[in-house]
């Protein structure tokens, strides 16, 4: 059955394949029929000839034989087929051939395959295949910028509202970016291709439509990361009237992006409103702008620092939002723990007169000399600069009144009347009198003795009922102690008989001094005098001192008398970091914790 079918199948074929339109014919069908025919009759013709074991069949061989030789004699014809079959073959191409050929080929409705075997051009197959070959890499790099172009269908810039400014921001750019990345190196590489020639212009045209799309989409997120840092820094009245250049600039930008949002909603396409040469102007203009406010906004900001120093421990976001509260001194108070080591909060009268100022714990202390932000003129670091005076002013009066203070009240009465920082300063002051004066007559015995039985006091003190602050105060004065008294024990085993004595220099002592005309506490350790830095530090709690903290204060100390940097090396973990920050406890100075890896 297969002899009849196969071939009656061929023949029905062959003659719309040879005398058919070439634009008619499909190539790759005619091959796979062809092929597929050519392989089942030589099957057949293996089984009728009795090599595939069976009786041979003479005549059913003829026609099978018959039939293969009529399939080998058109397989000759499909590399012309499929060489003239091509569809990216265009106008150009063909006069190309003709040209090559030297007589005219046009590719017309009467052009077929025995009209082309009467021209004879299977004899020039060699031309036809180079001409339809580049004709192919043509329309391959046709197709590819086609397919370009139709990947932006659909595709629109989306974008959300922004908080209560009644504008929108962009949103969600990451897949439009990839595919804008991908077409730039696509459209690159074919502009190096050598078959680009016949649409050279129109990828020319293309590239720089997609290159002006990158243009604007750099410009728009740069201006939208400007303004969204901008926006609510000049939404305050105050910093408008403290920049007005700046804040006009930032106006004209805030215009800008605001008519640039609500085109969007007229028409969003990428393919559009990216490719806008007068869009991609106005947001350089408005990105030049911005990089102009920016600028005077450093430059404000540094004036602000040079004013009140410890504005340089601070973020620019951080001091933004402390300078926007001019009008309201109340306003501020959420930021004093940034700048000062302990205020948590000022108290403020009812004309806003500060009178005092409270620590974390809860600890209050009134100013020897109240201030008022209102005289300040809306000038933050003014009236903070008051703040930081009016402190260190009142911890030294309050050191000396407690001074005074301790050689007439009962000692245990003594440590809960005053402020927990002041107990600490002035017991260390007078434990370093009393041991000196101990070392000098010879009585460390006695010395030792009483240290002892004031610690014995202290804990009979916190057996009893004590409110929060006072158990605070007592357990860092507790640590304190119990080093003071170890040291004065250390020193009575080593026959230590000199206030000048190495082992005695090399601890921490406290004085009093004259300082720059005043009577204040000097802290000395070894050569080391370094004065007491009066910084407010509520009632906070001390580490206990070991051997390699003495080391460590030391150094650093030593570092800080001469005004040079000091570097405590060791492990993770060790301690480096909180017994810098004891020391400053010590100083009463502030100290600010920099993590150089959080950038």
């Amino acid at each position: 059955r297969k002899l009849w079918t196969i071939p009656s199948h061929f023949f029905k074929n062959y003659t719309a394949w040879m005398n058919g339109p070439f634009s008619h014919l499909d190539p790759e069908a005619i091959e796979e029929s062809v092929t597929d025919s050519f392989r089942m009759v030589y099957k057949l013709v293996k089984m009728f000839s009795g090599a595939a074991g069976g009786p041979e069949l003479p005549e059913p061989l003829t026609v099978a034989n018959a039939a293969l030789e009529k399939l080998e004699a058109f397989k000759q014809y499909l590399p012309l087929i499929s060489a003239v079959c091509n569809p990216g073959l265009r106008d150009r191409h063909w006069t190309k051939m003709s040209t090559q050929l030297g007589f005219p080929v046009k590719a017309d409705a009467s052009f077929s395959v025995t009209r082309g075997l009467q021209l004879e051009l299977h004899k020039h197959l060699a031309v036809i295949e180079e001409v339809s070959e580049y004709a192919s890499k043509e329309f391959s790099l046709e197709r590819t910028l086609d397919k370009m172009q139709g990947d932006w269908t659909g595709v629109n810039f989306e974008y959300m509202a922004w908080r209560e400014t009644g504008s929108f921001i962009l949103k969600g750019l990451d897949e439009t970016q990839m595919l804008l990345d991908d077409q730039i190196v696509k459209t690159q590489s074919m502009r190096s291709s050598p078959y680009i020639g016949p649409f050279e212009d129109r990828v020319k045209l293309w590239e720089k439509k997609i290159n002006t799309i990158q243009e604007v989409m750099d410009e728009w997120l740069k201006c939208q990361q400007g303004w969204l840092y901008l926006e609510p820094i000049f939404g305050s009245e105050d910093i408008m009237q403290q920049m007005p250049t700046e804040g006009r600039k930032f106006k004209t930008v805030d215009t800008t992006w605001r008519k640039t949002m609500e085109k969007l909603k007229t028409t969003c396409e990428v393919l559009i409103v990216g490719a806008d040469d007068e869009l991609l102007n106005s947001l350089t203009k408005a990105n030049g702008l911005l990089d102009e406010v920016n600028k005077g906004l450093s430059d404000y900001l540094e004036t602000k620092r040079l004013a009140f120093p410890r504005f340089y421990f601070l973020s620019n976001d951080e001091l933004l939002e402390i300078l926007s509260e001019t009008k309201d001194p109340l306003r501020v108070q959420p930021f004093l723990k940034k700048v000062f080591e302990a205020i948590n909060m000022l108290e403020f009268q009812d004309d806003l007169e500060v009178t005092a100022m409270l620590s974390e714990e809860g600890e209050k202390v009134k100013f020897k000399t109240t201030f008022n932000p209102k005289s300040a003129g809306g000038n933050v670091e003014k009236w903070l600069i008051d703040c930081e005076h009016a402190q260190r002013e009142t911890v030294a009066d309050v050191c000396w009144r407690a001074s005074e203070n301790y050689a007439v009240t009962k000692r245990t009465d003594w440590m809960v009347a005053w402020p927990g920082q002041v107990v600490l300063c002035i017991g260390s002051l007078y434990w370093t009198t009393e041991t000196e004066e101990a070392l000098r007559s010879g009585k460390m015995v006695e010395h030792t003795a009483v240290l002892n039985a004031q610690l014995m006091d202290i804990v009979e003190k916190v057996r009893g009922k004590l409110t929060k602050l006072e158990r605070k105060t007592l357990s860092a004065l507790v640590v304190l102690e119990v080093h003071a008294r170890d040291v004065v024990v250390e020193l009575t085993a080593q026959g230590v008989a000199s206030p000048e004595d190495f082992e005695w220099a090399s601890q921490l002592r406290y004085t009093w001094d004259e300082i720059n005309g005043e009577r204040g506490v000097m802290v000395r350790m070894i050569n080391a005098a370094i004065p007491y830095g009066n910084e407010y530090l509520g009632n906070s709690s001390r580490l206990v001192i070991t051997p390699l903290t003495d080391r460590c204060y030391r150094t650093l100390m030593g570092a800080v008398h001469l005004d040079i940097g000091g570097a405590p090396e060791g492990p993770a973990g060790t301690g480096k970091t909180e017994t810098t920050k004891d020391l400053a406890k010590a100083l009463a100075m502030q100290c600010v914790v920099f993590n150089c890896s959080d950038g």
